[in-house]
């Protein structure tokens, strides 16, 4: 029995370790006790508190929740702890069902949806919740305001919030510090007390704490922190084989958080850190963009929150991508150091070099390329092609955009940097480092490289490929490959941001308009080696906006028309005034352009077509809709988005964005490989080469139209649709034989120009 000053509050029923595989099977015997009139408890209500434990494995049961359900805990609630709840009118389950109705004002969809469905999540009792929301969206405000309503209207005692970098605890500590609630005018650190852990002392009077969950771990640990540890992401730390587990701490006991929210959960919630998470007995909210199925599995599969990039963009609260490909042959297949040449040895520390002869060749694949091997020749290729081609990805601008390399390591970030300044003839100050090692303060030169001027361009190794604001970014090069889907969908992230005319101007003066897309320029085959989520809008860039429309009324229902017409959509939104958005609603029948590309995506979504697919023809159990079904759902759900569109609007749109001028940075890529098409043709037909027949260049023009699109050609690309239903990679060589990866390569190279 559990007493709390003279007072019968709870009972243990304890078992043998080996009972731990079935200890909720003395839930019935506990509960028993706990309702039982005993001559010596003087006790008219059956006692709250039950635990069953083995002493290894301990289960809690608060009877007086609205549902009374176990929970294995960490440890027993403290005596203070018990004594606290005992006098309190309802436990903090029976008042999460007394939260009011969200007031929506100055929220978005997405964010009055995710917190709505969060606290429906609470109501039932869910102790894990997924908030899964596209980069941009603004997770850390529907975080906040989620927070703000616990404390206010759930009174929670204390909350604390997660994240894995020093960086991004202290942007959650500037929007905690600049958030005010709807309801009322004062900022919520006038209103609650917010403390941003920078040691073990936690403050027993904060409601709200920010920590990294590396701080977290050594608190509990009750062993010293190197601050540096908070600079690196924790998925990028060496972690012990087996590491040392989290034992009981009296200053944090299991019950000193009530809830726990953890930013960019996608990488923190594992191995070493997962026992931070499951010390505390509290519900744990999960905030990321990219989450994956570990991510689903942790939190039990409640995604109480799902909006994608896709929907962000065409609701205009991000903005999509285009990539561009610059290939060399080192990028692709590495090369060789021949013996009896004189080679530069480099430390890779104080870089100190000498020179020695090679005694044998020594080849290199492209994995150690600017790692163990340097080719200066390989980046200058690179830089000097980007710097070539920007007139033709930025038509119209006077200075580069705002751009951020990724490099492999700091030492290669060196090499880049250098090779900028000479490619570009600029100063120091026009392309910097910006990383945790560099020195001087990186915040600076993260505030410069976001509000002024110079750096034009910045290059990264870790500080900004996650969870950093730079809403000026218009492009991103890859100089580094991403074998993670969710890190490379991060790093992306980076240049989603919206930023209107007035303020894009301020950094880049030449923009002609707000910002409208950002551009990845992959240098090393990443997009390619990676499964992105998010890939670019519009897979068809040369197709006049018109022509898109009219076939999407006219009855095309391929995705890549679909998409590529959102896409286009999405960007006209962004460069509309308030009046030409008025007039296309108007000629739409009341339906707003943001609607209108919001259906458009939803017509493509696989889970929507697949919702829509059940309500045809219902299929047994589990099992996935009939393929005729599918196709009909397919065809419905794109006749409902089409439905808006008639001639006079479809001409309405087309001469505002002729005015917009938005076809000028789409068509002339498309136009290029036209036309160095057309050129490869003639010098192979003209001179010696073996001429094509009807049917090679059937299969020529089909690489023609998907370069123009995608940039590239990869073997793989032969299994898709296009390619395989016209016979795959079978099909293909037969007609060109032992020839196929030659002309194939000859083409590549002769499309990029």
């Amino acid at each position: 029995m559990l007493f709390i000053d003279g007072r019968a509050v709870g009972v243990i029923e304890a078992k043998r370790e080996e009972w731990g595989h079935r200890i909720t099977d003395v839930e019935n015997q506990s509960g028993a006790y706990a309702a039982a009139t005993l001559k010596w408890v003087n006790s008219r209500e059956p006692l709250p508190f039950v635990y069953e434990s083995t002493g290894v494995v301990t289960r809690f049961t608060n009877r007086a929740d609205p549902v009374p359900r176990s929970r294995e805990v960490f440890s027993f609630l403290r005596p203070e702890t018990m004594r606290e709840w005992t006098a309190q009118p309802d436990p903090l389950r029976k008042r999460l069902h007394r939260l009011p109705s969200l007031d929506p004002t100055g929220l978005r969809a997405c964010q009055i949806g995710a917190i709505e469905n969060l606290e429906a999540s609470f109501r039932r009792d869910r102790p894990r919740a997924l908030i899964q929301m596209a980069t941009g969206s603004g997770k850390t405000y529907t975080a906040i305001t989620a927070v703000y309503r616990l404390l206010k209207h759930a009174d929670a005692k204390r909350i604390l919030f997660l994240v894995d970098t020093r960086n991004l605890g202290e942007q959650a500590h500037q929007e905690f510090m600049a958030y005010v609630p709807s309801d009322d005018n004062r900022k919520f650190v006038e209103l609650y007390n917010v403390q941003r852990l920078t040691s073990s002392f936690v403050a027993g009077d904060s409601q709200v704490c920010i920590s990294t969950i590396q701080r977290m771990y050594s608190i509990l640990k009750g062993e010293e922190m190197d601050a540096a540890a908070e600079e690196i992401n924790p998925a990028e730390l060496v972690r012990p084989r087996k590491p040392p587990p989290v034992v009981y701490n009296a200053t944090l006991p299991p019950e000193f958080f009530d809830f726990i929210i953890i930013d960019e959960c996608h990488r923190s919630i594992y191995d070493l850190w997962r026992q931070v998470l499951e010390y505390f007995d509290a519900y744990l909210i999960g905030l990321t963009a990219t989450p994956d199925n570990r991510t689903f599995g942790f939190f039990r599969k409640n995604v109480v929150s799902e909006y994608s990039h896709e929907q962000a963009v065409a609701d205009g609260v991000n903005v999509g991508n285009e990539v561009y490909v610059v290939e060399t042959e080192k990028t692709q297949r590495g090369g060789k150091i021949k013996a009896g040449r004189s080679v530069e040895k480099r430390e890779r520390l104080t870089r100190r070099k000498r020179w020695q002869i090679q005694d044998e060749d020594q080849a290199y694949g492209a994995k150690e390329l600017d790692r163990s091997v340097v080719n200066p020749d390989q980046i200058r290729t690179v830089i000097r092609t980007f710097r070539g081609k920007l007139p033709e990805i930025f038509p119209g601008r006077n200075e580069v955009p705002k751009t951020l390399i990724f490099a492999k390591t700091d030492s290669h970030a060196d090499d880049i940097i250098q090779t900028v300044r000479e490619e570009f003839g600029a100063g120091n100050e026009f392309c910097r480092k910006i990383t945790y090692k560099v020195d001087g303060d990186p915040k600076s030169l993260l505030t410069q490289f976001r509000n002024d001027y110079h750096p034009r361009i910045a290059v990264t190794v870790d500080m900004i490929a996650t969870g950093t604001d730079v809403k000026p970014l218009e492009c991103l090069l890859f100089m580094r490959d991403v074998r993670s889907r969710n890190y490379f969908e991060q790093m992306k992230g980076r240049g989603t941001r919206t930023l209107d005319h007035d303020d894009l101007r301020k950094v880049t003066p030449s923009a002609a308009t707000a910002k409208t897309h950002y551009v990845i320029v992959d240098a090393v085959g990443v997009t390619k080696s990676v499964k992105t989520d998010s890939g670019p809008l519009i897979s068809k860039p040369g197709v006049p906006l018109k022509d898109l429309a009219m076939g999407v009324m006219m009855g095309a229902r391929d995705e890549e028309t679909i998409s590529s017409l959102a896409g286009r959509l999405a960007r006209l939104n962004r460069q509309l005034d308030d009046a030409e958005r008025r007039r296309i609603e108007g000629r739409a029948g009341g339906v707003e352009l943001t609607a209108i590309v919001g259906n458009l995506l939803a017509a493509i979504d696989p889970d929507r077509i697949d919702a829509k697919a059940r309500e045809i023809d219902p299929p047994a159990g589990e099992d996935d809709p009939a393929p005729a079904a599918v196709d009909q759902a397919r065809d419905l759900l794109a006749a409902e988005a089409a439905g808006v569109f008639t001639g006079e609007l479809i001409d309405l749109i087309d001469s505002i964005h002729r005015v917009c001028g938005i076809d000028q940075t789409l068509a002339p890529y498309s136009e290029t490989v036209r036309r160095n098409f057309q050129t490869w043709i003639m010098a192979r037909h003209s001179g010696s080469g073996e001429k094509f027949n009807d049917q090679q260049m059937e299969w020529l023009r089909m690489i023609r139209d998907h370069v123009a699109t995608s940039f590239h050609l990869d073997s793989d690309d032969l299994e898709m649709a296009l390619f395989d239903a016209q016979g795959g990679l079978g099909r293909i060589y037969q007609l060109f034989g032992s020839r196929m990866d030659t002309v194939i390569g000859e083409l590549n190279e002769a499309l990029a120009g």
